[in-house]
């Protein structure tokens, strides 16, 4: 069994290569649920869907998120309206979030509403949301005070300065049904290069969830999301470096020193190895840059190997 902690594009292109080296059926995905946002109505979860749509092949492959093949009507029609549109939801993508919706309202819980939704989309692997707990990311600006994780990261294209992160909710919240038996029933626990404060240390704060995970550190393998020195995508690096930590594979060792047995890094960052090590991991360097399938599913077999 194989339990990944996965929240956003990177970890959705991770589990990617996993499902094409490991039957789906021994995957978990415990998935960030702390970007979460009520709007327009509806109950949106953009990590999860942007992993269920990927592994479904439905992705846009442009943006990285959100349906392929999209169209914009209602979106249209909204801003005609005069309704708020930076948060924009497309045609196909509303069917999701209208079916969530209507699920919850009705009793359902978040667990079931994603195991449905997987199975619609003829997904085989387990889809967790790290909590059936309402949490919310909340950031604080320099310029805007505290602001909601979506309004800094969409309405604002994070492109203004953090001083600080809080996670709402999390005191109180409890791993949702079958999250703490994947992590410990797992052969190997990989980190998915997800962004690590507003993506993965949101589930890691679950109360539970870290200290299972650091239970078992041997095994559990951790992907850096800083290459060269910067994300991939989004605004990892520049959190870090607001926040106090150094952007960098080797800071991303100090972030994950106690929880985790190895960082896997990218060949561009092989000078680090030795810095990564004296933070107390074990460090395999490989390409981490995954351009396409044959690229996630050899990472996906350096994690595995490291794992072991």
């Amino acid at each position: 069994m194989i339990t990944t902690i996965a929240g956003g594009v990177g970890a959705a292109r991770l589990l990617r290569g996993l499902v094409a080296v490991v039957a789906p059926a021994y995957i978990t995905a415990v998935v960030n649920v702390a970007d979460d946002v009520m709007i327009h109505g509806l109950y949106v979860c953009p990590d999860i869907d942007t992993v269920l749509y990927t592994l479904a092949e439905a992705v846009d492959p442009e943006r990285g998120w959100g349906l392929a093949d999209e169209s914009w009507q209602a979106m249209e029609s909204l801003e005609r309206y005069g309704g708020l549109t930076w948060f924009r939801l497309g045609d196909r993508d509303l069917g999701t979030h209208l079916y969530r919706t209507g699920r919850l309202h009705d009793g359902a819980d978040l667990t079931t509403v994603t195991g449905e939704i997987a199975r619609a989309w003829g997904l085989d692997l387990t889809v967790l949301p790290a909590t059936n707990d309402r949490l919310r990311t909340h950031i604080t600006t320099e310029d805007l005070g505290e602001i909601a994780f979506q309004e800094y990261f969409v309405r604002e294209r994070h492109s203004i300065p953090a001083t600080g992160v809080r996670v709402e909710g999390v005191e109180s919240a409890k791993p949702a049904p079958g999250v703490l038996g994947a992590i410990a029933g797992a052969g190997t626990v990989i980190i998915a290069p997800s962004n690590p404060i507003v993506s993965v240390d949101p589930v890691l704060e679950v109360p539970g969830i870290r200290e299972a995970i650091a239970a078992r550190r041997e095994s559990v393998v951790a992907v850096s999301p800083i290459v060269g020195g910067r994300a991939l995508k989004g605004p990892a690096d520049r959190l870090m470096l607001e926040l106090g930590h150094e952007p960098s594979a080797a800071g991303i060792a100090r972030f994950y020193a106690g929880l985790v047995g190895t960082l896997v890094i990218d060949e561009q960052d092989a000078a680090l190895a030795a810095a990564v090590e004296a933070e107390g991991l074990r460090c395999v360097v490989t390409q981490t840059v995954m351009h396409g399938r044959r690229e996630a599913a050899d990472l996906a077999r350096a994690c595995l190997e490291a794992g072991r």
